[in-house]
């Protein structure tokens, strides 16, 4: 479930802030360990890049460290540090679309209706390791609107807030993806197929 982090109960979750907030190492390790995991699998996918993934990561835990103190349990934990992830990730993509040309192609098509997916993204020979190197191809636009829509769950009205893009983008930037994504991805499985080919035909 989108933003969803390890189970616990809202008291637990409040308690364990107020910890964090008066400064016991002990707490602050325990959110880490429990939130940790999942938030860089997030980053990693939205910046595509590992070394990048884990200075964020460490940014979104100093910042909840200094602002944990706020946490009044309106959410649970997990929710309140995937959110500050997701804006992490967003702030740090924008600042790099400032200093660089956009990689993506423009999308002006407002009208464009999301396809029906009629057949599953990934082949039966496509392992999850593959799917992750697939993504990370992707250019920055169409990456990021995949990874919110198809990957954390995000609806098409909540990417176009969180981007600052239409909703009809959105759709068309998720359809764009998905189109490469298979294209990279049927490569991929040719590849093992003339492997296997090759190596049946030396026996």
């Amino acid at each position: 479930m989108r933003g969803a982090g390890t189970p616990s109960s809202p008291a637990a979750d409040l308690e364990l802030a107020q910890r964090c907030g008066r400064g016991d190492p002990d707490a602050f390790e325990q959110l880490y360990r429990a939130h940790a995991g999942r938030l860089y699998t997030l980053i990693v996918r939205m910046v595509a890049s590992a070394e990048t993934a884990e200075d964020l990561l460490q940014e979104v835990f100093l910042t909840a460290y200094r602002k944990v103190s706020s946490f009044r349990g309106d959410s649970s934990l997990g929710t309140w540090l995937y959110r500050m992830a997701v804006n992490h990730c967003l702030d740090y993509l924008r600042g790099r679309q400032s200093k660089m040309a956009r990689t993506t192609d423009s999308i002006e098509d407002e009208g464009m209706v999301e396809p029906v997916a009629s057949a599953p993204l990934v082949a039966s020979t496509i392992n999850r390791l593959d799917l992750e190197r697939a993504i990370a191809q992707l250019p920055e636009g169409c990456r990021t609107a995949f990874v919110l829509h198809d990957v954390e769950g995000f609806q098409h009205h909540e990417i176009a807030t969180l981007l600052g893009i239409s909703e009809g983008t959105s759709k068309s930037q998720v359809h764009k993806a998905r189109m490469k994504l298979r294209g990279i991805l049927s490569g991929a499985v040719a590849g093992v197929r003339r492997a296997v080919s090759a190596q049946a035909g030396h026996r």
